[in-house]
């Protein structure tokens, strides 16, 4: 982004790796970051599909390179472990907060008093 804010004229670049993949990959990627089978917990529902006139959804960054010297560093699988390390953290501190708001405390005993 820093690259593309610096040329003299404003202009439109694709930031891709060139690679294709399919939603069916990032599922198994991701799920196996994890230990679980992705099969167990979605849903294919054929609705969804992209249109038939779609043939290949691939990213051209030839532009971005020769003109700004940009190239990918990081991988598909890369990419996906980020993401779900990032989700794991806000789930972890999201479930942080609950479980301080829900702090189980000892019962209240009457037959005890403090002075």
């Amino acid at each position: 982004m820093w690259l593309m804010l610096q040329q003299d004229s404003p202009d439109d670049f694709v930031i891709a790796t060139g690679e294709t993949h399919s939603v069916r990959e990032f599922c198994q990627l991701a799920f196996d970051e994890v230990g679980l089978d992705w099969q167990e917990f979605v849903k294919i529902d054929a609705g969804y599909y992209r249109p038939s006139e779609v043939d290949l959804l691939l990213g051209d960054a030839r532009k971005a390179k020769a003109l700004l010297g940009w190239e990918p560093t990081v991988s598909f699988p890369q990419l996906v472990k980020m993401m779900v390390d990032a989700d794991l953290q806000i789930a972890a501190r999201e479930k942080a907060m609950v479980d301080a708001r829900f702090v189980p405390r000892a019962p209240e005993r009457e037959d005890v008093l403090v002075h």
